[in-house]
């Protein structure tokens, strides 16, 4: 099984496909000032050709990538990318991959703590952090000496799925009502709180120290990033008047799913693109739900994690993906030009 797995793998990533090659490179970046790693992977065309190591095995439907490749010329513009709640920096590969063979440089963070392979209960309930993180990964890259020669500071944006689809919102300037948010996850919401990658969260609502942070959130708005694509968005309840978007200046596209289940589109992306003045919004139809924006998994993943990496029968996890690829490629190229 292993070997058909991995040679359908190969059919859909083979570099022949392909006009120009991936460069990927890992940044471990710790914000000493929260006491925090922010594991950054970055990818970006490059130059340089596949060698016999860049050929490893994932689990994932994903192209082959260059390590350490050539930086390309630039400036390029850049767009930080952001997971999903118990996701990780390699979990929409699809997209980062996508978007840099339309001209972009793409930097994803692990939001420590609230990653599949670290999980931290009380992490899952800081949203503020997530911004935060992106905003130091950020600052970081446009201080490394290859990487600032090549990014166009001028030209950045984020993109971001579920929890880091509220992640983009927040650094347009999004301000949470975190009582609000509370009172709704403990009462007629709370169905929406069991979530499959930490059931149990909501006994961790009353923390004393969470509620106490939750009065000292910085702001979380980044002037630096000029375009805002959310998928999926969670965090919605926590959203109830347009004034909380007051201080968003730049362009928004809010994307949900109509059989979503885990941030169901009427308290999550449609709340949002209702109160954000002037988003653009679609919507997938049918039986798309959440997990679907995951990368796509070969045969043996997809039968241990059926929840997270299979889809009804009627909907192509492959061809919402091209969906979603096409929207944020022609709405970045329109905003960030």
């Amino acid at each position: 099984m292993y070997k058909q797995s991995c040679f359908a793998l190969f059919l859909l990533i083979s570099p022949t496909l392909f006009a120009q090659d991936i460069g990927e490179r890992t940044f471990d970046f710790t914000d000493a000032t929260r006491n925090r790693p922010v594991i950054t992977e970055v990818w970006y065309p490059t130059t340089d050709t596949l060698q016999k190591d860049d050929k490893a095995f994932s689990p994932f439907v994903r192209r082959y990538t260059v390590r350490n490749g050539k930086l390309p010329p630039g400036p390029l513009p850049l767009l930080l990318l952001s997971h999903g709640t118990g996701g990780g920096r390699l979990t929409l590969q699809w997209l980062a991959q996508s978007l840099v063979q339309n001209g972009f440089i793409v930097a994803a963070v692990d939001h420590w703590g609230n990653t599949y392979d670290h999980k931290i209960a009380i992490e899952f309930l800081k949203p503020w952090e997530r911004p935060l993180d992106i905003s130091f990964a950020l600052t970081e890259l446009l201080k490394d000496n290859e990487l600032r020669k090549v990014i166009d500071p001028q030209r950045i944006g984020a993109i971001g799925f579920s929890y880091g689809g509220y992640t983009v919102l927040a650094l347009a300037g999004a301000i949470a009502d975190y009582p609000v948010m509370i009172h709704y996850y403990k009462t007629i919401g709370h169905k929406e709180l069991e979530l499959p990658e930490f059931p149990g969260l909501a006994k961790y609502l009353d923390d004393s120290a969470l509620l106490a942070a939750m009065k000292q959130v910085p702001p979380l708005k980044d002037s630096r990033i000029k375009a805002f694509f959310a998928i999926s968005p969670g965090t919605g309840p926590g959203f109830v008047k347009k004034q909380q978007f007051a201080a968003i200046s730049g362009p928004v596209f809010i994307t949900g799913s109509q059989s979503d289940s885990i941030a169901p589109v009427k308290t999550n992306a449609g709340n949002y693109h209702r109160l954000i003045s002037g988003s653009r919004y679609y919507e997938f139809p049918g039986k798309v739900g959440h997990y679907v924006m995951l990368d796509e998994a070969v045969e043996d993943l997809r039968e241990k994690l059926p929840t997270y990496f299979s889809d009804d029968p009627s909907v192509s996890r492959h061809q919402v993906h091209l969906q979603v690829d096409s929207l944020a490629e022609q709405f970045f190229k329109s905003n960030l030009k």
